[in-house]
């Protein structure tokens, strides 16, 4: 029987999801997962993690238990994410912010967070205004995303009061064209695209499949370009990869934060690979940044980390808490 009370290992202290997935909580909650929940060979409780719909149904099941969305959903072929590694990154933002403010997490609808890629699924929007009350702003280029992701605000009353969507129509910039003047965001936050190209992206995929194969001890499967996107650790183009992949995008981003140094509190950014913060930082350093923080996370083996960067001194940094907050 599942030992529930086992904490996973690395994840944020605030992070509700730290103890293993109780199911029959989560079946209670959306009863469609019962379907897809089988006894492992430990006889733990469990889903198979490389089924696409599985992976949804229990998404679907931690939204409406620990977030209370009624409904969600996203497109086939569109990224699923990992929820608990997703609020992570939300809560270490909290922290972020809390650093400034006396040790103490600013919460509230005037605490505003722009979403870069926001995608079709919301998950980072809706984790922080349900943990924080924060209200956000969610950018795409892609429209499919951005209109899955109306519908999950059109679906789930209440969010269209906090979480508003914005188009990216120029696929060359970041910020340009979506923050206005004189607007002003506490936070910004990305999962930038980290392959350099299909190919790249498709051989990551291939090697997520070996390694839960490997730990079902059954043959990995080959992966075509075709096929992948039907996996659940799938995605659109924009979700996965990009000219120069990670290490581009980000410089991008830093560069263009300098142009609104003063409309953010601190520019945010997930960083898949440790080997392209080098480039990171000096992106950085050449836009003068006056503080530069790297943050580790991790869930299990998974490794990850944000990069923040703000062009405020300690003062500027107090005197914004006290206006805004």
């Amino acid at each position: 029987m599942t030992d529930n009370t086992v904490i996973k290992s690395g994840l944020h202290p605030r992070n509700q999801h730290r103890q293993r997935y109780d199911f029959a909580l989560l079946i209670e909650a959306h009863p469609v997962l019962a379907a897809f929940v089988r006894l492992n060979e430990y006889q733990d409780a469990s889903i198979d993690f490389a089924d696409a719909r599985a992976v949804k149904t229990l998404n679907q099941a931690l939204l409406k238990q620990y977030y209370g969305i009624a409904e969600w959903d996203i497109p086939p072929q569109f990224l699923c994410p990992p929820i608990p590694g997703r609020a992570d990154y939300v809560h270490y933002l909290a922290d972020l912010l809390a650093a400034g403010n006396g040790g103490k997490i600013p919460r509230g609808e005037s605490v505003r967070v722009l979403d870069i890629g926001v995608g079709a699924n919301l998950v980072y929007p809706i984790i922080g205004q349900r943990e924080y009350g924060w209200s956000f702003v969610g950018a795409d280029i892609n429209t499919a995303a951005l209109k899955n992701a109306e519908r999950i605000i059109a679906a789930n009353a209440g969010l269209d009061r906090v979480i508003a969507l914005r188009s990216q129509r120029n696929a060359q910039k970041i910020f340009t064209g979506v923050v206005q003047p004189g607007e002003h965001f506490d936070l910004t936050m990305c999962n930038p695209p980290f392959h350099a190209s299909q190919a790249e992206a498709t051989a990551g995929t291939q090697r997520k499949w070996q390694n839960l194969e490997r730990n079902r001890c059954k043959p990995a499967r080959k992966i075509s370009n075709s096929s992948a996107p039907k996996l659940n650790f799938g995605g659109q183009a924009a979700e996965l990869y990009c000219d120069g992949g990670e290490e581009a995008f980000i410089s991008c981003m830093v560069s263009e934060s300098a142009t609104i140094a003063g409309q953010c509190l601190w520019f945010t950014t997930l960083v898949s690979k440790a080997t392209t913060l080098p480039a990171v930082y000096r992106a950085l350093r050449a836009v003068g940044a006056v503080k530069v923080k790297t943050v580790e996370m991790a869930q299990g083996q998974k490794k990850s980390r944000f990069v923040a960067w703000t062009f405020l001194d300690q003062a500027a940094q107090r005197a914004w808490g006290r206006e805004r907050w």
